[in-house]
């Protein structure tokens, strides 16, 4: 008896599996709240765990072609950086409207801005485009570059800023079909885009048969075929898709009012990934004092920290669309369950994972490296900072929960406080002046994360997000 009730179990599973990547937009104001969750993680989850798989590809394929190929792109990232946070602040917002009029079954309004959002991001990547193109070279050496390196490399440059619709539209449409619910569609258009990225990084640098090799120009004509690819195959489900959110004739033309609150919410998504990236800068400034060795552990430390965390995400942003769908269709209870409900499985799981890198860090860091100086601060990086995993698990779910519900604004208060106020002097006050070293910066981490989530929650429960109107 007991093995039929598990075999049922695994069955039911699997069949949530399979619905969970179907291309279908999907209410979620009623039903279960776990299987929504569920169902908006798992193509989440999968998306991310791509761009990462990709991020991989394309640093072993470029690292081939020597230490100025790898700077290159190192300074070329830290500008793209700045269009990442566009992106994904314009996307945040994206999601929020069309979440919200998915929630009141108002197709016209859901599709209407979207469009609104693409019109945003196709200027703003055009206005990118023309300075990078023009300044490419220059570009590189405000940042740092040499000349030499500079008038070598500076094509790679032009063609990634040059390219940078493929990446705005990419995150931006993406936010469109979460905010609908189609999460699988956003999965499979990273999902292409990155696997085709993949496969054309060693023809186009290196070169096969008829093909020439490109070099670096080759890495960046790579990353714009498939991402422009994604954005193609994005556009088609968006005006000749089936699901709920399909764009015509009528909703084509420009409408400022709409445009002016998607940039209006968008401006408090994109100060908050500023606000948190710009903070990890002057951490590392921070364990830089400590030698190359910290810096290396704390890197290793970071990116296990950073990898493992990606499934986390995946369910912060199903809170996201939950809670914005639920609010839509007036049920701001369900948004609320929602919410507590997906900080409580994001919690088990972290903590799970902090458990995991508790005990295992030695072996989990030694796999990087056999220096012992940088396994020891690497495993130091790795404990320290998953203590504050049990509170993070609930803060990242909270804070993008705001999002979802158009608060973009209390997020980004807590995050400026929580790290530039108060994160970055704490770390430099542990590690210097009480003399902790990197271990003050490690532990400051943890209480900051800590301490935000806390904020988060507190702030959260006075329910003032629920009144909030997009």
């Amino acid at each position: 008896m007991s093995q039929r009730v598990t075999n049922s179990r695994f069955v039911n599973i699997f069949r949530l599996l399979k619905e969970s990547l179907n291309s279908e937009a999907k209410d979620y104001t009623t039903g279960s709240i776990n299987r929504a969750i569920f169902m908006l993680s798992v193509p989440m989850i999968l998306e991310m765990s791509m761009e990462s798989l990709f991020a991989l590809a394309d640093a072993f394929f470029v690292s081939r072609l020597g230490t100025d190929a790898i700077a290159t792109v190192g300074l070329t990232e830290s500008m793209l950086y700045l269009i990442y946070s566009v992106a994904i602040g314009v996307s945040m917002a994206t999601t929020a409207i069309v979440a919200r009029r998915t929630g009141e079954k108002n197709k016209d309004g859901a599709a209407h801005a979207g469009m609104q959002a693409i019109y945003i991001g196709s200027i703003i990547s055009i206005l990118i485009a023309i300075a990078g193109v023009i300044f490419a070279k220059d570009l590189l050496i405000l940042m740092g570059a040499s000349e030499e390196l500079a008038a070598e490399n500076y094509m790679y440059t032009s063609i990634m800023l040059g390219s940078n619709i493929t990446i705005l539209l990419l995150f931006l449409i993406n936010g469109i079909f979460r905010g609908a619910g189609d999460a699988s569609i956003a999965m499979r258009s990273l999902w292409l885009a990155n696997l085709l990225n993949i496969v054309l990084d060693p023809l186009l640098i290196y070169g096969l048969g008829p093909i020439p090799g490109l070099g670096l120009k080759g890495a960046a004509i790579a990353t714009a075929i498939g991402r422009g690819v994604g954005v193609c195959y994005q556009l088609y489900h968006l005006y000749k898709g089936k699901g709920f959110i399909k764009i015509l004739r009528k909703h084509i033309g420009i409408d400022v009012p709409v445009i002016g609150n998607i940039l209006k919410l968008s401006l408090g998504g994109t100060a908050q990934f500023l606000i948190a990236s710009a903070s990890w800068i002057f951490l590392v400034r921070i364990i830089a004092r400590f030698g190359s060795d910290a810096i290396a552990g704390y890197t290793i430390g970071i990116r296990m920290i950073s990898f493992t965390i990606l499934p986390a995400w995946g369910m912060s942003n199903a809170a996201a669309t939950l809670m914005g769908q639920n609010l839509g269709a007036k049920q701001p209870e369900r948004a609320e369950r929602s919410v507590w409900r997906t900080a409580f499985f994001n919690m088990v799981f972290l903590t799970s994972v902090a458990v995991i890198f508790f005990i295992a860090a030695h072996w989990i860091i030694g796999l990087f490296s056999q220096e012992p100086m940088v396994i020891e601060y690497g495993v130091d990086c790795l404990r320290y900072v998953c203590m504050g995993y049990i509170f993070y698990g609930y803060g990242m779910v909270i804070a993008q929960a705001f999002n979802g519900a158009g608060d973009t604004r209390t997020p980004t208060v807590i995050n400026f406080f929580g790290f530039w106020i108060f994160q970055i002097p704490l770390a430099y006050v542990l590690a210097t002046t009480l003399g902790f070293g990197p271990k003050g910066v490690f532990s400051a981490i943890a209480i900051a994360e800590s301490a935000m989530a806390v904020a988060s929650i507190i702030i959260f429960r006075r329910g003032k997000w629920k009144t909030i109107e997009v």
